[in-house]
C-alpha cells in the first residue's frame, strides 16, 4: 500500500530557506514520477517540482532557480529544498507520485498527480 508521508512544514520569514521531507513506501509502479504540489485553499492545486526515475527534473515557472528536488534513494526520501520563500509561496505542500511517463505533465496550473500524502503547511511572512 503506497504510503507518503510529509515533514518539515513551518512558519518562516521571507528569504527563508527550509527542507520539506517525504519518505515514500509501498510504490504502485516500477518507473516513477515523484514531486511536489500545493494548494491555497480555494484556489487550484499547483505542480511545484517532479523528479523521474532516471533523475530528470522539471520545475513550474513560479518556482523555477528556487526550489529544487533532491532525493535520498538509499532512505526512499525525497525532499523540497525551498530558498528565497516569499509570503506568496504560503500554502499546504503535499508529496506526489504518479508514473514515469506522466512526469511531463503533472508539473503546472491544476496539476493532477495520481497520489499524494497528507501535506505539511508552510508559512511564509513579510
Amino acid at each position: 500500500q503506497l504510503q507518503l508521508v510529509e515533514s518539515g512544514g513551518a512558519s518562516v520569514q521571507s528569504g527563508g530557506s527550509p527542507r520539506l521531507s517525504c519518505v515514500a513506501s509501498g510504490y504502485p509502479y516500477r518507473d516513477l514520477c515523484m514531486g511536489w504540489i500545493r494548494q491555497v485553499p480555494g484556489k487550484e492545486r499547483e505542480g511545484l517540482a517532479a523528479i523521474d526515475s532516471d533523475g530528470r527534473t522539471r520545475y513550474s515557472d513560479s518556482v523555477k532557480g528556487r526550489f529544487t528536488v533532491p532525493q535520498d534513494k538509499t532512505n526512499n526520501t525525497l525532499y523540497l529544498q525551498m530558498d528565497s520563500l516569499k509570503p506568496e509561496d504560503t500554502a499546504m505542500y503535499y508529496c506526489a507520485i504518479d508514473s514515469y511517463s506522466r512526469c511531463g505533465v503533472v508539473v503546472g496550473p491544476r496539476s493532477d498527480f495520481s497520489f499524494w500524502g497528507q501535506g505539511t503547511q508552510v508559512t511564509v511572512s513579510s
